[in-house]
């Protein structure tokens, strides 16, 4: 059998570089499309560092179907994992068409472009923003749905749309519902770059313990929990990575489609992580309690048995070593990656 060729859309994004990375390591060949919207063409200049070649890197926007579908076909690829998306939950909130055009309408563009090139294998990037967030945790497969936000309703939306397609052609694919990413590659070279403040937790404490900013805010204290914050799970950015490599192994035996639950299966405090936090970077963060934020749930974590099962996937790294990780990436990347738009 000759080696397969996988495209991954959003290629020089976060989590989509270190499924670069690891898909590299079990020798496939890769071909990345992203329009640079919200990530830095210097992550391709990192990648070849960290595969040891050449990366075929193509600026494209996945809403431009024509050039997508020749791009597959140049390239004879023979699976999809499409990242591409904008993931900010706020920012989904003050403006939902745009998410609406690039999620949504990015998605059926590549579909199309898919079906165009003759490529029936996808795996997408969900996440565990479609399930009802009053569903309590464990979260399984089949917990109740019901996004509460529209970057929660795109996802949920495209995941239908991928369903739909499967139902009714040759389109084989796993819709990864995945946690909160958290961590870096160990080299430092590639990382967690967000554009302006960040939404996410550890890339926001790693801001603070370098300096960058003066104080980490904690959105409520007084959750039904242990300590009284927010509890989620947290998954190292190499584990799921790694499941995605997983995923595209196990589309040999699916079907139509499912979805898959990529988490570790254990909730860990916002304190806890702070706490980690402060154990790699060997010193206290200054923190403030503030209100709680509009949506936030208390407790959300995964079960992730059925990835187990039908990936034969777990995640092996911890919290604490994600903080490691990640401050090793923000010491070494103290403002993320270098600008080249000049």
């Amino acid at each position: 059998m000759h080696t397969q060729t996988v495209a991954l859309t959003g290629a020089t994004g976060y989590i989509a570089s270190h499924v670069v990375v690891a898909l590299a390591e079990q020798g496939y060949n890769l071909v990345g499309f992203d329009n640079l919207s919200n990530s830095s063409a210097a992550v391709v200049e990192r990648l070849e560092q960290l595969i040891d070649g050449p990366f075929a890197f193509h600026k494209v926007d996945i809403r431009d179907t024509a050039t997508i579908a020749e791009a597959l076909q140049q390239h004879q690829v023979d699976a999809v994992i499409h990242l591409a998306g904008l993931k900010a939950v706020g920012e989904s909130v003050d403006d939902p068409l745009r998410y609406y055009d690039n999620n949504v309408a990015g998605s059926l563009s590549l579909l199309t472009a898919m079906r165009d090139a003759c490529v029936n294998q996808l795996v997408f990037s969900s996440s565990a923003t479609v399930y009802d967030p009053d569903q309590p945790s464990p979260l399984t497969e089949t917990s109740q749905l019901g996004p509460i936000n529209p970057y929660g309703r795109t996802k949920y939306v495209v995941e239908r749309l991928i369903d739909d397609v499967a139902a009714t052609s040759d389109l084989r694919a796993i819709n990864l519902r995945y946690f909160n990413p958290v961590g870096a590659h160990p080299s430092g070279l590639i990382g967690e770059d967000p554009v302006g403040t960040p939404n996410n937790l550890m890339p926001f404490i790693m801001q603070v313990a370098s300096g960058q900013r003066d104080e980490l805010s904690i959105f409520g204290n007084d959750y039904d929990t242990p300590d009284g914050t927010c509890i989620r799970d947290y998954i190292h950015v190499t584990d799921l990575a790694n499941g995605h490599v997983a995923a595209l192994n196990a589309l040999a035996t699916v079907t139509t489609s499912e979805a898959i639950n990529l988490g570790t299966g254990t909730g860990t405090s916002v304190l806890d992580v702070l706490r980690a936090a402060e154990q790699a970077v060997d010193r206290p963060i200054p923190t403030r309690v503030v209100e709680r934020r509009a949506g936030d749930g208390a407790v959300s974590f995964a079960d992730p048995a059925l990835a187990a099962d039908r990936l034969n996937w777990q995640a092996d790294l911890t919290v604490a070593q994600a903080c490691v990780d990640h401050w090793r990436w923000q010491r070494q990347n103290p403002t993320g990656y270098p600008d080249l738009s000049g």
